[in-house]
């Protein structure tokens, strides 16, 4: 018997997020438990949970799929925390918008700019 395989919590494709809470996050007839990346080539598990520690070095996925990003919503848990300095100029520096704001809102948000077929992205910390 071979041991077991663990692979990275990747989604591929574009989806609403149908419910948040507990610590996770239902889209596509699935959960996860964590945090989430919704990007255009799909839906990534994401392992920032700290809203004040957030680093240019969180958004590398986000950064590398800049040429399809124009709009992107950072949850920032329960309540809305400004974005580092450093991540905001490294965001600027590709020309992707961060706007972030409670998870709750940006979830709302997503998923009515992803209904528009707008070039959205999300970074969405998990909240309990």
């Amino acid at each position: 018997m071979a041991g077991l395989i663990m692979r990275e919590a990747h989604f591929p494709g574009r989806a609403p997020v149908d419910a948040y809470g507990d610590g996770g996050f239902r889209f596509a007839d699935m959960s996860h438990r964590g945090s989430i990346l919704c990007l255009p080539s799909g839906i990534y598990g994401w392992e920032p949970a700290d809203p004040l520690a957030l680093k240019p070095a969180d958004f590398a996925r986000v950064i590398s799929e800049a040429g399809q990003v124009e709009i992107l919503l950072v949850g920032t848990g329960k309540d809305l925390r400004p974005l580092p300095a450093e991540l905001r100029t490294a965001l600027k520096d590709v020309r992707i918008s961060a706007d972030p704001m409670s998870t709750g809102a940006a979830v709302r948000t997503y998923n009515v700019l992803l209904a528009e077929d707008r070039a959205v992205a999300a970074a969405f910390i998990a909240v309990d």
